[in-house]
């Protein structure tokens, strides 16, 4: 298993994409119109700071996420908040700001800074807009994720089934009528370490191909309109599934999600993985306190957190499942089933003070990182042992995950 932390961070920019050496028309192809702003264009980014290392029993901490705010906030009011990047940070005097190359450069700069920590930083992620972000990984390896949106029409059916099977798998949606989605699409493209891929070349032929699925798509009825999907198993695992084969016939794609709502997605990997993911939120009260550290010492850790009446939070959880896919439904796993037992799982924590209320947390501090790990066998045991990663949000800007190696 490994726990991670993730603290997001947010910084304004402007920045130009060009390369000197290239012409314009180089230029112009690789990045498109906003090349041509020589003083450059602007950009909310929001910066994530992903940690992994093993939780301290006596303050139940990866490691301390203010600590993380001051040390890695420090990076970008060096180098990176309201800066022109190509001409205020010298790494972008010679490669463009991309966000695969500005993701990379906030790993490099953080890393000295956290040496004398017992936990490694691991990656650096960075959202640029809701249709582009990059990751960075230790280990050299980069991700560049791309979304696009359309809005379509279906019925959720396989032509395996009966026609009473497909009532019962997938009740409503199951109508012959159809239903309605607004979808969105999050392409995922992975260079590995050494590679010269920096986001450059490629972003207008990702763009090209991606806005050719997106108008096959778009506004159709997928059973009937869309010629590949005719007479197939339409359900989100398969239509994330036709997706990735559409962009690996152009591009060499990694995976594939797809939200058909905001709260629940399907992914399918290069090599034939699914997964399906759901969110479901609960209110809980808590309060951050260690019984083998004095009162200063609770105090000076967990500041305001440590209120001896504690505080609270609308988590969210996102819970991930893998395992064997059902060829003849389509299907990686019966959605009401999966719902319920995300809901059974977190029903006794709901509008409870976890401190006070529950077992888990009567000898040791109600941190996400050990309430993620107490949610862990309980979402687990009620998806038959296919929980492949479950993320809770503390707030916004703090995240605590847990997955399977």
């Amino acid at each position: 298993m490994l726990l991670t932390v993730s603290k997001r961070l947010e910084f304004s920019a402007s920045r130009r994409l060009f390369v000197k050496e290239w012409s314009d028309a180089e230029n112009l192809a690789a990045f498109g119109p906003e090349t041509a702003a020589r003083h450059g264009t602007g950009r909310n980014y929001a910066a994530y700071f992903i940690f992994s290392g093993t939780v301290d029993p006596a303050t139940g901490m990866l490691m301390n996420i203010s600590e993380i705010k001051e040390r890695a906030g420090q990076v970008l009011r060096d180098g990176f908040d309201h800066k022109f990047l190509n001409a205020d940070n010298s790494t972008f005097s010679n490669v463009p700001p991309t966000a695969e190359n500005i993701a990379r450069e906030l790993f490099v700069d953080a890393t000295p800074l956290f040496q004398d920590s017992k936990a490694q930083l691991m990656a650096c992620h960075l959202s640029e807009s809701d249709e582009r972000s990059a990751t960075f990984f230790a280990k050299g390896t980069t991700e560049s994720n791309h979304w696009f949106e359309f809005s379509a029409a279906r019925q959720t059916m396989s032509p395996l089934l009966s026609a009473e099977e497909n009532e019962k798998l997938f009740g409503a949606a199951a109508s012959p009528f159809g239903h309605g989605h607004n979808y969105r699409a999050r392409v995922t493209f992975r260079s590995e370490a050494g590679s010269s891929s920096d986001g450059s070349s490629a972003s207008q032929e990702i763009k090209s191909a991606l806005a050719s699925v997106q108008r096959e798509l778009d506004h159709k009825n997928l059973n009937r309109e869309v010629p590949g999907l005719t007479n197939q198993r339409i359900t989100t695992e398969k239509l994330a599934r036709y997706i990735h084969g559409r962009v690996a016939e152009k591009l060499p794609v990694h995976r594939v999600r797809l939200h058909e709502r905001r709260d629940f997605f399907a992914e399918y990997w290069k090599g034939g993985s699914y997964f399906l993911g759901l969110q479901v939120p609960f209110s809980a009260a808590h309060r951050l306190h260690s019984h083998v550290l004095s009162t200063e010492e609770n105090l000076a850790l967990y500041g305001k957190c440590n209120n001896p009446l504690g505080h609270g939070h609308l988590y969210v959880t996102e819970a991930t499942i893998g395992g064997i896919f059902d060829e003849r439904s389509g299907t990686l796993s019966d959605f009401i089933a999966f719902q319920s037992g995300i809901a059974d799982a977190i029903q006794p924590w709901q509008d409870k003070h976890l401190d006070f209320e529950m077992e888990e947390f009567r000898n040791k501090p109600s941190t996400g990182e050990n309430i993620v790990q107490a949610l862990w066998p309980r979402f687990d045991s009620r998806l038959d042992g296919r929980l492949v990663r479950l993320r809770l949000w503390e707030t916004a800007n703090n995240r605590f995950t847990l997955r399977k190696l």
